[in-house]
């Protein structure tokens, strides 16, 4: 320290760039724009002299000034002065910590007013030889990923003390520029070197990381390159034996010949299998192309003989495997028959329409196994990607075919039977329209060149049997529609729900609950009482469910030895498996009072019978509708009550309709209620309301009015039939044009119902209340020569 003691107060002031000089390191500065008459800092010889040095701020700075500079830097020794091609070159040897308290620039050069800095040495003896090994032990480890470093760990180790210590360590520390000036400005020995472990504890685990990572890199570079060497070798081998790979270039060759791949398909393939020899075995198209032959050669491409259809066969399929449905059944062989007489073996397209569970996509597997074709099916619920499908383009990552390719790769023939499930629930999104897509796959006149972005190449579907199923037709698009031959399915009749039971769904649920008839037997009793009070379906899914829910009921008590067996499952024991979850049919009551009558009403799930109720109070003509109904049943109200109004002149003339409100109520106000069938039943209600007399409880209607009079006819009538007669309904009104629907019930229903067939409003009135109504040119005659109208036009007169 005996040379410090003759620093002058003021030195020279060297400017640092990327880097910062601490104590006991070395650094070599080239300051430029300096003459040699102007380098020697005030002495013809400047080695030996002192100089302090501090790291400009900006390190872009080209012309400096005095505030450019860090208060705190490093004096330093000049242990060497070289003036080479107009720079000066200094070598420096740091000593001390200085801090700068004024700077002055003369001549080109700067000069610092300076006063040293000692370290604060806050350690115990304890604390200082841990802070030193734990240093020297990172430095080694850190050292440990570098070769040649044996020396420098050396020297670090005759090093005692952590001051020195640090100032050997942080030069190399990968850290910014301003946090080794913040390192520098630290006094305290024991902070400094708490922030040099930290940041070489990261380092180490950075370089760490570094070595693991290049570690993975070189192994699997290695192995990529070992596989790459086996692979030659093992085509190499192969060839030898006259033995390929599929996905060889000569095992695709072989496949392409082998398909029966229209020319211009085979051209696509043979130029696809020639990109596949030119990439690298592990290149990032090489799979995108092996995939791509794999769905060429795996479609099928030849047109096979569907063979003879036998339509007796067809037939005893059709009825073994489903009850009922006796239309639906027919009209299927009816098509298979044109299908026989037809030259061309073109595919069919069928739509199935009817409410869940009444065997849609069953009837598809039944027609695949009649005609002894393959079955495919695909379910469109809920899809709003037209990629699903049309395919998404090559280009994509991931990309796919859509489904119908997809499907005719998993059939693996041209002339499968193709069902296309839930087509009434496809969706529209930004990502194109489904429906649309489907117009080619279900246009006969289009499909055999269906075009798929995956496949790129026209796929020939003019042989599939398509069999699409829905729900409704309300929301299928009509262009789709059009392209498609409807068939309806109409709800099961409670006979036919026990016969599919007993025969079908009893058998299936006690085998998926591996139980035997020996030892289980639902009485038909029993099952009588499941379908009438514990289901509330058109088809018979619900039915099902409740079955193997009794089924679970017979494990448990099976497998715990409770019973004997068989065990009979008996009516009376219905309500104990079932825990009592019954649901709620509406019954009709002993007697209706005037203005309530019974509708009939179709659901989702089968029939219903509802009522409609109506009052009147004081007021001053208004008409309050209530119980949630829908547009076309308030029109249908207030076309009602226009009708009576018009119409009912000789029994209405009692009533003043400007002084009353009529309210219209249809009970179960949290269900929705909506369509054009409950005119007649609004305006039944409306007329017994206002002449005073009820309608018998046992009678029920459904039908459309016009504001004419006339009774328009409505669909589901099987349903709403079915589900009247079952409330006890005896006696219903139905349109004209409906009657011939009945044709499509049991003959012990039929007998058992009287059917009124309704031409217009005197119809449904005279069979219902009683009531004479005058035909409409008549009612006109007597509503103009009634006394009101008299008065009303003498009045006008006066006026």
């Amino acid at each position: 320290m005996n040379e410090l003691l003759n620093i002058p107060k003021e030195l020279p002031l060297v400017p640092m760039k990327g880097s910062i000089l601490f104590p006991e390191g070395l650094s070599t500065v080239r300051i430029s724009g300096l003459k040699e008459d102007e380098a020697a800092f005030g002495d013809e010889n400047p080695n030996g002299l002192a100089a302090a040095v501090s790291l400009k701020k900006n390190f872009d700075l080209t012309e400096m000034e005095k505030d450019d500079f860090f208060t705190v830097g490093t004096l330093s020794f000049i242990e060497n002065a070289e003036h080479k091609n107009g720079e000066l070159h200094l070598k420096l040897r740091g000593v001390q910590r200085i801090k700068i308290n004024h700077i002055e620039k003369r001549n080109k050069l700067f000069y610092a007013q300076i006063e040293t800095l000692n370290d604060i040495d806050d350690m115990n003896v304890s604390s200082r030889e841990s802070m030193l090994k734990g240093m020297k032990d990172l430095a080694k480890d850190i050292a440990s990923y570098f070769e040649g470093t044996e020396a420098a760990i050396q020297q670090l180790d005759i090093i005692l003390h952590p001051g020195p210590l640090m100032y050997n360590i942080i030069p190399y520390l990968n850290i910014s520029r301003a946090e080794k000036q913040e390192l520098l400005e630290i006094s305290s020995l024991k902070d400094r070197g708490l922030k040099v472990l930290d940041y070489m504890a990261t380092q180490k685990e950075s370089f760490k990381l570094q070595a693991e990572i290049a570690g993975k890199m070189t192994e699997k570079a290695s192995k990529s390159y070992r596989e790459n060497v086996l692979r030659e070798q093992l085509k190499v081998i192969q060839k030898e034996l006259n033995e390929s790979e599929d996905e060889s270039e000569e095992g695709f060759k072989a496949k392409i010949d082998k398909s029966d791949m229209p020319e211009e398909v085979r051209k696509v393939a043979l130029k696809e299998l020639e990109k596949l020899e030119q990439q690298p075995p592990n290149g990032p198209e090489t799979r995108i192309i092996q995939n791509y032959l794999e769905l060429l050669v795996d479609l099928p491409w030849a047109s096979e003989d569907s063979g003879e259809i036998d339509l007796k066969t067809a037939k005893t399929i059709l009825d073994q495997q489903h009850y009922g449905l006796e239309k639906v059944k027919k009209r299927i062989i009816q098509h298979l028959a044109v299908m026989k007489l037809k030259d061309e073996k073109k595919g069919s397209i069928l739509l199935l329409v009817g409410p869940p569970g009444t065997g849609k996509t069953s009837l598809g597997k039944s027609i695949a196994e009649a005609l002894n074709r393959k079955y495919v099916r695909a379910s469109l619920g809920g899809m709003r990607d037209e990629a699903e499908i049309r395919g998404h383009r090559r280009t994509y990552i991931g990309a796919l075919p859509g489904r119908i390719i997809q499907g005719m790769k998993k059939a693996g023939t041209r002339n499968p039977v193709f069902v296309l499930d839930e087509v009434d629930k496809l969706m529209q999104s930004f990502s194109g329209d489904p429906a649309g897509a489907l117009l080619e796959v279900l246009d006969p006149e289009q499909n055999n060149s269906f075009s798929d972005h995956y496949l790129e190449v026209p796929y020939d579907l003019s042989d599939v049997f398509f069999v699409a199923t829905a729900n409704t037709v309300e929301s299928i698009p009509a262009p789709l529609l059009d392209r498609m031959e409807v068939i309806s399915l109409s709800g099961y009749t409670n006979p036919e729900k026990f016969h599919i039971g007993q025969n079908h769904l009893i058998p299936s649920v006690l085998e998926d609950h591996g139980l035997s008839k020996e030892q289980v037997v639902i009485e038909e009793d029993a099952l009588m009482e499941v379908i009438e009070n514990y289901t509330r379906e058109a088809g018979v899914r619900g039915l099902k469910r409740k079955i193997a829910q009794l089924a679970r009921v017979v494990s448990e008590k099976v497998v715990s030895e409770e019973s004997d067996l068989p065990i009979h499952i008996k009516k009376e024991d219905v309500d104990e498996f079932l825990d009592k979850q019954k649901v709620r049919h509406e019954q009709i009551g002993k007697m209706n009072p005037p203005g309530v009558v019974t509708g009939m009403a179709w659901t989702p799930v089968g029939g219903e019978i509802l009522f409609v109720e109506s009052t009147n109070m004081p007021g001053s003509g208004g008409l309050t509708i209530t119980g949630q109904l829908g547009d076309v049943m308030k029109e249908s109200a207030r076309i009602s009550l226009s009708l009576i109004r018009s119409r009912l002149s000789l029994y209405t003339s009692h009533f003043a309709f400007k002084e009353q409100d009529i309210h219209i109520h249809v009970p179960s106000g949290a269900v929705p209620k909506d369509g054009p069938s409950a005119g007649v039943t609004l305006m039944t209600s409306l007329a017994s309301l206002i002449t005073g007399t009820p309608v018998n409880p046992s009678l029920a209607m459904t039908g459309e009015v016009t504001l004419r009079g006339a009774v328009m006819p409505v669909g589901g009538v099987k349903e709403k039939v079915l589900a009247a007669h079952r409330a006890g309904i005896r006696k219903i009104i139905l349109p004209a044009e409906n009657v011939k629907d009945l044709d499509e019930l049991p003959n012990d229903i039929r007998e058992d119902l009287k059917v009124v067939p309704a031409v217009d409003i005197r119809d449904v009135l005279r069979e219902a209340l009683g009531l004479e109504v005058p035909d409409i040119e008549r009612t006109e005659s007597l509503r103009i020569n009634t006394p009101e109208s008299k008065e009303g036009t003498a009045k006008s007169a006066e006026g």
